[in-house]
């Protein structure tokens, strides 16, 4: 009987490694640690402009850190929507992930009725990366050189002083908009391809006046090719210490701030998404990435991504109300 037991314990022995040594040979092999493979960032806009500027420095710092490329991939075309879309139809596994701007996430929704996503149900919120302020700026020769007086201007002159922007329903559009609402006055829109054609009309001198990111501007500034009336953030920007806010000018309730947020399709995995949302805040605040953000006068905002979800929901309403009451589109 003893002898029997100690064949029969051999054998289950001797038959469970042979089976633990063929699951070991035969099962497939475990996903590593993310990322184990390359990262597509999309970045819905042409390579150069400010959204393209934070992925690059944000992705580096993501290479470096986790040892994986995170590779640019610039899908322009519908103010974005169609980077934002093949985000929203990629894999939830943290391999796509979106940089875009307010435009993607906050105006596209009510300014394109046809737009294929909706940015708080299809995507998964990581955080804000970085904002700044526009600011108001004129042609030199432009008689006014304060907010009363280009107030007073539009007051004597309705629809006629040109504020450029960088196409109908940008944000520079939409800060006019506001603007005019907020002042009782009506300027003339004259929308470009881009910010790069705008600005250089402007400093020509034909057209008048415009909202524009600090950063696309702060060299034709301090050249003298433009003057600035204000800035449209709710504290003065340390590039321009002595320009003052909107509100101080005179005009309240137009607080606005340009900013460019990250996202990924809706369904990521936990710890994934943990794991992305605090490399990225890491990244935003590394000692050779924050300096040169503001520098180029960008604030680092890296908030949570339930931040991030409740100032969506903020941003919506408040460019929703912007776009109907000026009967807004882009069509």
């Amino acid at each position: 009987m003893v002898m029997t037991i100690d064949i029969t314990r051999r054998t289950a022995l001797v038959l469970g490694g042979t089976a633990a040594a063929l699951a070991l040979t035969t099962a497939p092999a475990l996903a590593g640690p993310y990322p184990d493979h390359p990262v597509t960032v999309v970045v819905p806009f042409p390579a150069g402009g400010s959204t393209d500027m934070v992925a690059r420095q944000v992705g580096q710092k993501l290479n470096e850190k986790l040892g994986q490329a995170f590779v640019i991939e610039n899908r322009s075309g519908a103010t974005g929507a169609i980077g934002a879309t093949s985000v929203m139809r990629a894999p939830p596994d943290g391999y796509t992930i979106l940089v875009a701007s307010i435009g993607v996430y906050a105006t596209n929704p009510f300014l394109q009725p046809k737009l294929q996503y909706d940015p708080l149900k299809d995507f998964d919120l990581l955080t804000v990366a970085v904002r700044a302020p526009n600011v108001l700026v004129a042609n030199p020769k432009f008689p006014a050189n304060t907010v009363a007086e280009l107030v007073d201007e539009l007051k004597k002159r309705p629809g006629k002083i040109s504020f450029a922007s960088s196409g109908a329903g940008s944000s520079d559009h939409l800060t006019a908009a506001l603007f005019w609402q907020k002042t009782g006055t009506q300027g003339l829109h004259v929308p470009y391809r881009g910010g790069a054609p705008a600005i250089s009309d402007l400093v020509a001198g034909h057209v008048d006046v415009s909202f524009q990111n600090i950063n696309a501007v702060i060299t034709q500034i301090k050249g003298g090719n433009l003057k600035v009336l204000a800035v449209t953030g709710d504290k003065r920007s340390p590039l321009l210490p002595n320009i003052p806010t909107l509100t101080e000018a005179g005009v309240s309730g137009a607080d606005v701030f340009s900013w460019q947020a990250i996202a990924a399709p809706k369904g990521l995995p936990a710890d994934v998404k943990t794991k992305l949302h605090g490399e990225i805040v890491a990244a935003l605040n590394a000692p050779d990435v924050r300096p040169r953000m503001e520098e180029l006068g960008f604030e680092i905002v890296a908030n949570t991504p339930d931040e991030f979800r409740a100032f969506l929901v903020t941003e919506l309403a408040r460019w929703k109300e912007v776009i109907e009451v000026g009967k807004i589109s882009i069509e």
